[in-house]
Formats: C-alpha cells, structure tokens, sequence
C-alpha cells in the first residue's frame, strides 16, 4: 500500500516532479554506466595505439648476432624502456632464449592472453604482442610491449569522479529548474484555488482575474454555472415565500368557515384542509431545501443554534417537563445554511420532545470520513418509546406517521432527511442506548 501511494503523488506538482526525477534517474543512471565504458575503451584505444608504434619499433630494431643470439639493434626512442621498473617494458622470447628490456631488471613479464599479463610486484599490465621472425632462427619469437595499468585506471577513476560529480550536479541543476517550471506553470490553478476559497467565503460571487487560454473555458463555465445556480436558488426562495403568503389568507379563511358548519359538513371537509395544508408544508419545505443564495460560503455553529432551539421547545412543551442536554462544543461548525441546520435540527428536536419521558442528549461521536469528505458526527437521542428498525426506515418517508394521535403532519423528519441528503450529508435512526430514539446526523465541515 505504501509503494502504491507513492507510486500515485497526490497533486499535479508532484506527479511532475516525480516523473521528471523518474526520467532524470534513468538518464543519469544510463550515462553514469555508458560514458565510464567509451571513456575506458577510449583510453585502452589510445594506449594500445601508442604500445602498437614500440611494437613496430622494436619489430624494426630486433635482430640476431653471430651466434643466433637474440639481439636490439639500437636503442628505444623511450627512455622509460631504460629505467628499471618504470611501468614500461618489452620482452622477445623464443623457445631457448629471452630478451627483455632494461625496466624489466630481473623480472619477467608473466601469465597470458586469457588471465593477464604480469610485470614486477605482480603488476597489471596492458599489453600488445605479435610473432617475428628473425634471421638464423627457425621458430617466431614472441614479442611483448607492456605498460602499467595503474596509471591508466588513475587516469579513468579520476575522470569518473569527475563524470558523477558533473551528473550529480546536471541532475540538481535540472530538478531545480524543473521544479521552477512547474511551479510556474501551476500558478494559475493556485490563483484559481485562491479565487475559489473566496467564492466558498462569500467575498465574492464569481471567479475573475484573468488564465491560460487552457484554462480560461472552464473558468466562463463554472462563473456561468454559480451565476445561474444562485439565480436559481434566490428565485426558488422568492417563489416559495410568495406562495406562502398567498396561502396563508385563503386557507385561514376556510378554516374559519369550516368551525361554523354542521358536523358532517365539518368532518368531510378538514381533513381535506388538512391535507391541503400537508402538501403545501411540504412543498414550501422543499423549497425552502434548495438552499442559500451562497451556499458555497455556508458555515454555521450547531450548539447555538440547539441552545436556541432547546429554549424555544422547552415554551412549547413545557408540561411535559423535558430536559435537553447539550454537549455540542460552541465552537464546532458546519457547512450547512443556518436556517436549513434550524430545519434540519428543529425537526429532530421537536420530535424528540414529543416522545422524550424527561431526557434529551445531543453530542458528537467519532466517525470516520466518507470518501474523503470530512463529516461531523451530530448525535441526537432520548429516552422514549423508541422505534423499531422497520419503523425507522419507514418513519423517513414522506407523510408516514407511526402514531396518528400524536399532533404532528409527519413531514419533519421527512424534510430533515432530505435537507441533509442535499448537503451530501447522512441522517440514520435506530434504537438509542437510553431507550428511546437515536438519530445519527451526519454533516459537512467547512473547507478551509
């Protein structure tokens, strides 16, 4: 898992930057064993070149005297093949007989073609060889030019350290420059990021400046896309609170009338008003759900809005003699519009002073993430009756009442779900460890 999630950087920066040091790596580690073998084979060239002319002058200057003794003419042009042990040498042998230069002293060049070749103090030698014939002599003579490898290896770590260093130092160089440019070039996203925080802040309602001609059509989409959904949200809103106060004087109307008509007259008629006002509640709710006019900004504190919501609740149940138990730390928040959180949590409270015997408790819980959105774990439970687990999925629905004499539309738990549902949040009921009902809310967090 660990080599997966390095394999796979989590942002733009680093997955450049890791393709580019990947990149880099290989190049580097491709010249740093490419170039260390055409330096070495170079120098071997170039010194076997120069061991080729002492062959050739040796294979001039080498002769017999009288008595078939193998014998140099004259002497070598360099007077390293004088100076005993120099790192220098050559050597004519023949079955019965051996010629050596004077650097050799009283060594011998030794082993073969296939193991090496040996000088003094068992030297590594470079060597070129080739057979002659001699005047008086039936068999070739073997001829040796020799030179001590220790200063051509010198010579070729020397240069190879030098290789890396330059490697090391391009590497640098290049990663830095790489890093500059692609710093750069992602500029644009970091100023749309910064222009984005603004939006989800409320301080402004588009995002402006000016970006890359790549960038620049998804920029015109999204301020056309937040211009025509905070249209759209202030004339959901503008429409619902009409309707609203359309409703309202025509519906009191009939609900006075209704008080003065005879008794069957009265029993066919409210629950049609009754129901007429459900589906109008309901409506207007999900109106209401369509969210704020900068929803993208939203960011409210829950246990105020509990506190308020406990005073409020305890006035209207007041005989009941409930008590609410807020845990909420005060300066916890959410990413949920004030008055959809009062929706969203007044409907849960108030249901739950309906069934309480006498205690309430609201807290957080620990919860892990949910696809990688940070969620806060509001949890809401009481000490009543409680409701099954069939009841609990079933009580979600919209206008399902488990318990017709208790008042009610049986529309707020259905309206809390679906608020919740729109902020990408999660809203569950099951059996509460005091007994009655527990709900679990779950809801987003700000970013930023």
């Amino acid at each position: 898992m660990l080599i997966a999630n390095m394999l796979k950087p989590s942002s733009l920066r680093s997955r450049l930057l890791f393709a580019a040091a990947l990149w880099l790596f290989l190049i580097v580690a491709a010249a740093g064993y490419i170039v260390p073998n055409f330096i070495h084979n170079y120098l071997v060239d170039q010194e076997k070149s120069q061991l080729y002319l002492y062959l050739d002058e040796v294979t001039a200057l080498a002769d017999t005297d009288a008595n078939g003794k193998i014998t140099l003419s004259g002497t070598m042009s360099n007077p390293r093949f004088q100076s005993p042990y120099s790192g220098l040498y050559w050597s004519l042998t023949s079955n019965n007989a051996q010629l050596r230069s004077r650097s050799l002293w009283d060594s011998r060049i030794t082993g073969d073609e296939e193991e090496g070749y040996r000088g003094p103090n068992q030297q590594d030698l470079l060597t070129v060889s080739r057979n002659i014939y001699l005047p008086d002599l039936d068999d070739p003579v073997s001829l040796i030019i020799a030179i001590d490898k220790s200063r051509l290896n010198q010579t070729i770590k020397e240069l190879n350290h030098g290789l890396w260093l330059l490697l090391l130092v391009m590497a640098i160089g290049v990663l830095t420059l790489t890093w500059l440019q692609v710093s750069w070039s992602l500029l644009p996203l970091k100023k749309l990021r910064t222009n984005l925080k603004q939006v989800r802040e409320g301080e402004t309602t588009e995002l402006k400046d000016n970006y890359p001609t790549e960038v620049q059509p998804v920029i015109d989409d999204l301020n056309a896309l937040l211009f025509h959904y905070q249209e759209l949200l202030e004339r959901a809103r503008n429409q619902s609170g009409n309707l609203s106060h359309a409703l309202k004087t025509p519906i009191a109307i009939l609900n006075n009338e209704v008080t003065v008509l005879p008794d069957d007259a009265k029993a066919k008629l409210v629950p049609a008003i009754n129901q007429l006002q459900q589906h109008i509640d309901y409506h207007l709710g999900r109106a209401r759900m369509a969210g704020a006019a900068n929803i993208l900004a939203a960011k409210t504190a829950p246990s105020p809005r509990i506190d308020a919501i406990s005073l409020a609740m305890d006035k209207v149940y007041s005989h009941r003699e409930v008590i609410l138990v807020n845990e909420v730390e005060s300066d916890v928040l959410v990413a949920v519009e004030a008055r959809d959180l009062d929706e969203i949590i007044g409907n849960l409270i108030e249901n739950s002073y309906k069934w309480a015997k006498s205690l309430i408790r609201v807290y957080l819980a620990p919860h892990d993430d949910k696809d990688n959105q940070l969620l806060i774990h509001l949890v809401i439970e009481d000490d009543g009756p409680g409701i099954d687990e069939a009841g609990c999925k079933e009580v979600l629905k919209r206008g399902v009442r488990l318990d017709e004499t208790t008042p009610g539309t049986g529309l707020g738990l259905n309206i809390a779900n679906e608020l919740t549902h729109s902020y990408r949040g999660e809203l569950t009921l099951s059996r509460s460890q005091l007994g009655g009902l527990r709900v679990d809310l779950l809801l987003p967090i700000p970013r930023g």
